[in-house]
């Protein structure tokens, strides 16, 4: 009997819902009305957006700065070329310049001097680079006086090949500069030059 009660009570569908309107809050009455919640991330939001925008106008100024500050000045971009008045310079002599703080090789080569590297077989070489393609003009030679072994300067006019000598462990280099013998695994290198008019111009 006491279970059939139940099962009648079950089945009513006239209940009505509590209505607690006159003790809630006004501002969630309407469901279209964003609650505290809501409107406290929508502020967060806010607030990160701004100081995402405010962070990047900063970082922008910071790289702007650091761009200017470390950009090479006028006086150092002067330095950075220099100009050799090769008449100073006889057939078959040499000249030794600083430039950016490295020594620099200059020779003015005879004919004979052309032809004999010439006759090399450049492809039996360790690093087989021809010198039509390092100098722009064969009558001038520039090199940077560094070891490309270990940075040591190597000495001119010595070595097998009658160029130049490292003396720190050994590199010989003939006058065009090409690696021979030693450890070094490259030539010389040519530093950027140009021949204008009685001028050799380095940088």
């Amino acid at each position: 009997m006491l279970v059939g009660l139940c099962q009648a009570r079950s089945s009513h569908t006239d209940l009505k819902v509590p209505d607690f309107s006159d003790v809630r809050h006004p501002a969630t009455l309407d469901p279209t009305t964003p609650t505290s919640e809501e409107r406290r991330k929508l502020f967060k939001y806010m607030v990160l957006g701004s100081a995402a925008s405010a962070g990047a106008v900063l970082a922008k100024g910071i790289v702007r700065g650091s761009v200017n500050h470390f950009a090479p000045s006028k006086s150092a971009l002067e330095v950075a070329s220099i100009e050799v008045e090769t008449s100073k310079i006889p057939e078959g002599k040499s000249l030794v310049v600083t430039w950016l703080g490295k020594p620099i090789f200059i020779r003015h080569k005879t004919d004979a001097e052309i032809e004999e590297q010439k006759a090399v077989d450049v492809s039996s070489l360790r690093d087989p680079v021809p010198d039509v393609d390092r100098f722009p003009d064969l009558r001038w030679q520039v090199l940077i006086g560094v070891c490309t072994h270990l940075g040591c300067i190597p000495i001119e006019g010595k070595g097998d090949f009658g160029g130049y000598y490292c003396p720190c462990h050994g590199s010989h280099y003939d006058f065009a500069g090409r690696i021979r013998k030693g450890p070094a695994p490259k030539n010389l290198e040519v530093p950027p030059h140009r021949i204008s008019g009685d001028l050799l111009i380095i940088g």
